[in-house]
């Protein structure tokens, strides 16, 4: 499957200067924290006249009450945390497809194979690694190397943690579900250490707990931000490894929404160039289309793009198959 990068700017551009339709109000549903989005949903407001009433949590829960509401949920929008959730709406047949001018020309990676749902923004897999302690030579170039005699107890890895089980997801889509158990018994058995989430991670990296960490790409640059000099740097595995996986922050218009039309130009809104150069700014998470000043600590849409692998994202709903692995290899 081709990657493609987004070339229609012209497309964009046109979306954000696009009049608004005139609507009353919009709720949102947000599995994505009010500290990370609630300012481009006021720049939305104030550019539209939409009023948009959210209803923050967890994007999972969320997820589960629109299914249990069904036809009676007041949600016009669902902005969830990963690809799975918008799969698992997908699937149940809850979503409304998009027009296709609002994803035609977003990068594969981005976009869901039922045109039901679009990225906002992006986040990659990296490995996370000592300055101190680790030679670039050293690096792994396989998350499946992380269980090599040499990394015996150096790595460290959060079982419990949302974005590690979607990864994880990820990874039985593409290799099997004997390959990812094989692996995790092998992360056990080679002495990698756990971690309740990203941040610990990181944190025991620096304080030389570890040596290396298999993280999201935006934790390490909130530790930059506050010292400029924090002795870890990521990267990323060889071309298209299942640990450079590309999950998703997704949104979408729910079938039962009275104002489809509001709500399809709230996600082009968030397509536009201001809404994406905020979600790589300020949230340090990668912009779905080209032409954003790229935030240094993340490195280029370009190479994101080259080496990240292709995953049909829809396939990262079944949550469940994951944890039973997890409860197999005893790491839950």
């Amino acid at each position: 499957m081709q990657k493609k990068l987004f070339t229609g700017m012209a497309l964009i551009g046109a979306l954000a200067a696009a009049p608004f339709v005139a609507a009353t109000e919009l709720t949102l549903y947000s599995g994505r924290g009010e500290s990370l989005v609630q300012p481009i949903i006021e720049q939305f407001e104030k550019k539209s006249g939409v009023k948009v009433n959210v209803r923050y949590g967890d994007t999972a829960q969320l997820a589960v009450l629109i299914q249990e509401e069904g036809e009676r949920s007041p949600a016009d929008l669902y902005w969830g945390q990963d690809a799975g959730a918008m799969g698992a709406l997908a699937n149940a047949g809850l979503l409304e497809t998009l027009p296709e001018s609002v994803y035609a020309n977003l990068p594969e990676i981005f976009t869901s194979k039922t045109g039901q749902w679009v990225a906002a923004s992006g986040r990659s897999r990296v490995v996370a690694y000592s300055t101190e302690r680790v030679s670039e030579d050293e690096i792994p170039t396989s998350v499946f190397d992380t269980v090599k005699p040499e990394y015996k107890g150096r790595f460290g890895f959060a079982p419990n943690n949302g974005s590690f089980q979607s990864f994880l997801t990820a990874m039985r889509v593409v290799h099997g579900d004997e390959k990812t158990l094989e692996w995790l018994e092998g992360m056990k058995a080679n002495d990698a250490k756990v971690y309740r989430n990203n941040t610990t991670q990181v944190q025991a990296i620096g304080d030389g707990e570890i040596d290396f960490g298999l993280v999201n790409n935006y934790y390490l640059p909130r530790f930059v931000a506050a010292n400029a000099d924090y002795p870890v740097k990521q990267t990323y595995f060889k071309k298209d490894d299942i640990g450079n996986l590309v999950n998703v922050a997704g949104v979408a218009v729910l079938k039962t929404s009275d104002n489809k039309e509001a709500a399809a130009e709230f996600i082009e809104y968030m397509l536009s160039p201001s809404a994406q150069q905020y979600f790589t700014s300020v949230v340090n998470e990668y912009p779905v289309v080209d032409g954003i000043i790229p935030n240094p600590v993340l490195g280029s849409l370009e190479t994101l793009l080259d080496v990240a692998p292709v995953v049909d994202l829809d396939q990262l709903s079944d949550l469940e198959g994951t944890l039973k692995l997890l409860r197999d290899a005893e790491l839950l």
